[in-house]
């Protein structure tokens, strides 16, 4: 065999090697990253013995590069391609392409080739969703991947572009799930600090006892075993702090963060200097801070120094319209990163979806999404692929039957407020606070109409 003479001195600017035989099926490989076949949704024993038009949406036996060396028995030299896969990612391929001759007849052809990934398509290659210049700064997340047609909030998102032009703190108010730390993201990526690092902390994540060195600091031999060591307000200079959980910080501790935000300074334990300081403090809570005051968990002129701003994030329930939005987002993520390809779901599945409460919000959402992946066997995922919860869910749950009959106008308005006031009642778990807020009443008035209706 041998193949078409050309310029060979340019295969020095290729990384990879295909072979096809003559039908365009392929018979080597030798790829300098393996992901690219992740990128195509194959995997590396299933990859030969396919067409290579298989692999693409773009791709027909008239514009791949292959099959016309093939075809006019002339190579392509240099050729430049917008290769999109049938996973629906895309990359650009640089490529130089000879027929193969056994005599006078074409009996394959081979391709030397390089890929260049775009900054929206280089997810595969790593854990993170994208944003590749933020990840100096410990970021993963911008506003763009907050996705939402939500009037709410799509208003959140424009709060979100007005605060960051600020450093006014922010308490960012939301159940879990809701996404509080993409949020905080969002606001230092679109701050003037998003050059600097955005250091993320959960209150509630370490014991009390280690909580004030961990964001102060500490110096050498203030206690046992100590060193000099910078806590966590030191690590943001420059940049933003997020306080993730700021209800699980003692009482005592809330007086010296008030300080510390205050006055901008610190001193480590031990220390015998204060530490001047230049960042902004965003929180965070999965609590009603109203309720959190009322209840003395957070000291009232902390909440007032955290919450120059407050952000509240809606929970998905009432956000429906983001269901199928946030569907499309999480199957083409998961299409990116796993060695799968889904189109989208059935029609049932997705009514499924609609239909469920969503108490872990949007994480719950996403890892119901992942869930499927792992169960999928066609192009669309099915009801037989959703967890058993989703599927399952009658919407029945906390709903308060109406009364078949009143005696007059009046007992069925009450009949009907009381009915709205409980089913509320029940979905916050009896917090005064939050029903009251959802309701749109103050804490008195509901106070009342709980008693009026014995409600408890």
């Amino acid at each position: 065999m041998e193949m078409e003479t050309a310029d060979l001195k340019q295969l020095s600017d290729f990384d990879n090697v295909l072979v096809v035989d003559k039908t365009g099926k392929t018979i080597f490989y030798d790829l300098a990253d393996l992901h690219i076949l992740k990128k195509l949704g194959e995997k590396p024993e299933e990859f030969l013995g396919k067409n290579i038009t298989s692999f693409y949406k773009n791709l027909t036996e008239e514009n791949s590069t292959l099959m016309r060396a093939i075809k006019t028995g002339e190579a392509l030299i240099n050729v430049e391609q917008q290769m999109i896969s049938k996973t629906g990612s895309s990359y650009v391929s640089k490529s130089s392409t000879y027929p193969i001759k056994q005599g006078d007849e074409i009996v394959g052809a081979i391709e030397f080739s390089k890929h260049y990934f775009t900054k929206e398509n280089i997810q595969f290659l790593d854990e993170y969703a994208g944003h590749k210049m933020y990840r100096k700064n410990n970021t993963i997340y911008t506003i763009d991947d907050i996705v939402t047609v939500n009037p709410q909030m799509m208003a959140v998102k424009e709060k979100i572009k007005k605060v960051a032009r600020t450093d006014s703190t922010v308490l960012i108010y939301g159940h879990t799930g809701t996404g509080k730390e993409v949020v905080a993201q969002s606001i230092h990526n679109l701050s003037d600090r998003f050059g600097k690092p955005f250091i993320s902390f959960n209150c509630g994540a370490i014991p009390a006892s280690l909580l004030e060195s961990t964001l102060f600091g500490t110096t050498k031999g203030s206690f046992t075993g100590a060193e000099d060591m910078p806590g966590l307000f030191e690590q943001a200079e420059g940049g933003t702090l997020f306080l993730d959980e700021i209800n699980s910080l003692d009482i005592n501790l809330q007086v010296k963060l008030l300080k510390a935000i205050e006055e901008k300074t610190i001193r480590r334990i031990g220390g015998k200097k204060n530490i001047q300081l230049d960042i902004r403090v965003l929180s965070a809570t999965n609590e009603d801070p109203d309720l959190l005051v009322e209840e003395k968990r957070l000291r009232q002129d902390l909440f007032f120094r955290l919450g120059v701003v407050q952000i509240n994030l809606p929970k998905l329930s009432v956000r429906p319209d983001d269901i199928e939005v946030l569907l499309k987002y999480y199957i083409n993520f998961y299409n990116n990163i796993m060695n799968i390809y889904v189109e989208g779901m059935t029609e049932e599945a997705l009514q499924c979806f609609k239909r469920y409460s969503w108490p872990g919000n949007i994480r719950e959402l996403k890892n119901a999404v992942e869930n499927a992946f792992n169960q999928v066997n066609t192009s669309e995922i099915t009801i037989d692929d959703i967890p058993d919860r989703i599927r399952n869910f009658s919407g029945k749950a906390n709903v308060i039957e109406k009364v078949p009959k009143v005696q007059s106008l009046r007992d069925a308005v009450e009949d009907y407020e009381k009915s709205i006031i409980m089913n509320e009642w029940i979905q916050t778990n009896g917090k005064i606070a939050e029903t009251a807020r959802r309701l749109g009443l103050s804490k008195q008035s509901l106070k009342y109409k709980l008693e009026k209706y014995n409600i408890k």
